[in-house]
C-alpha cells in the first residue's frame, strides 16, 4: 500500500528545517511521493531544489493569490523557466481567494488568467486555490478554455464538485474531512468518485485528527485516506490504490 501527497509545503518553515526527517517519516509510512508546491518565485525554487535532492519530492511552481503583489517585473519569463525544470510537474498554486483578500480582486483575477494561459501554452496541470471564488474560478478557466486542472483543498459544497468533475477536473481533500463539524466537505467526498479524487496535507497546515494543532506533515496522509475510506464505505487499500494512480496519471509522475 503506498500514497502520494500531491499537495505539501516542505519549502514552508517549520517543515524547511527538518525537511529530511518530514521525508524519512512518510517514506516509513508509505507516502512514496510527495508535490511540494511554490506559492511565488523564491519558494518554487526551494521546491525544485529538494525535487533535485529527494527522488521522492516532485516540484509545482506558481504565484498563490495571496502572493501576487511581491510579484516582479518579468515574472511570467521566469515562471515559465521553471516549469520547464525536469521535476516540475505542475502550475500551482494559483487561483482566487475571497476569503483573505489580502490582494486586490482585479490583480487576482489578472495574475489567475495569465496563469491559466501559460498552463495551456505549456500544456501543464494546474493546481487551483479556491475560497469562496466558485463563480470567478469557473468563469477563468471557461473563458481560457483550459481544464487540466486539480481543485486543491476542496472546500465548495457536492454540487460544485459535480460542477467542476463535468468540467473534467480533478478534486483533491485534505485533513480538514477529517473534522467532526464538516458535514459540508463529507458530502463533496461521498460525491466525488474515487477515480477523481487524490489527497493531500496541504501541511503544515490543517493537520487531520488525530493530530489537529499540531504541525502537519506528509506522514500524516494516511489519517485522510482513511476518513475517505469510512465515508465512501471502501477500504483503505482501495483508495491508497486508486489516490495513487490519479496521481501518477494526472501529474505524469515517473
Amino acid at each position: 500500500m503506498q500514497f502520494i501527497d500531491t499537495h505539501a509545503h516542505i519549502n514552508y518553515k517549520p517543515l524547511l528545517q527538518n525537511h529530511e526527517q518530514v521525508i524519512e517519516e512518510a517514506l516509513a509510512n508509505n507516502v512514496t511521493k510527495i508535490i511540494c508546491v511554490g506559492t511565488d518565485i523564491p519558494n518554487s525554487y526551494v521546491a525544485i531544489k529538494l525535487a533535485e535532492k529527494f527522488d521522492c519530492i516532485y516540484a509545482a511552481a506558481g504565484f498563490h493569490p495571496h502572493d501576487i503583489e511581491d510579484a516582479k517585473r518579468g515574472w511570467q519569463q521566469e515562471l515559465e523557466k521553471l516549469l520547464q525544470h525536469e521535476k516540475t510537474v505542475a502550475i500551482g498554486e494559483i487561483g482566487l481567494d475571497n476569503y483573505r483578500n489580502y490582494s486586490p480582486k482585479k490583480l487576482q483575477l489578472k495574475f489567475f488568467g495569465e496563469q491559466i494561459e501559460i498552463a495551456k501554452s505549456m500544456e501543464m496541470p494546474m493546481i487551483i486555490h479556491n475560497r469562496e471564488a466558485d463563480d470567478d474560478t469557473e468563469k477563468l478557466i471557461k473563458d481560457v478554455n483550459y481544464f487540466n486542472a486539480v481543485m486543491h483543498c476542496f472546500g465548495s459544497d457536492a454540487d460544485y464538485a459535480r460542477k467542476m468533475m463535468d468540467l473534467g477536473l480533478m478534486i483533491s481533500f485534505t485533513g480538514n474531512i477529517t473534522y467532526k463539524k464538516n458535514d459540508i466537505g463529507h458530502k463533496a467526498v461521498q460525491a466525488t468518485p474515487i477515480e477523481k479524487l487524490m489527497l493531500e496535507t496541504d501541511c503544515p497546515f490543517l493537520s487531520p485528527e488525530p493530530k489537529r494543532g499540531k504541525t502537519n506533515a506528509p506522514v500524516n496522509l494516511p489519517f485522510i485516506a482513511d476518513k475517505v475510506a469510512e465515508l465512501k464505505n471502501i477500504s483503505i487499500e482501495e483508495v491508497a490504490e486508486i489516490t495513487t494512480e490519479n496521481a501518477i496519471r494526472f501529474f505524469g509522475l515517473r
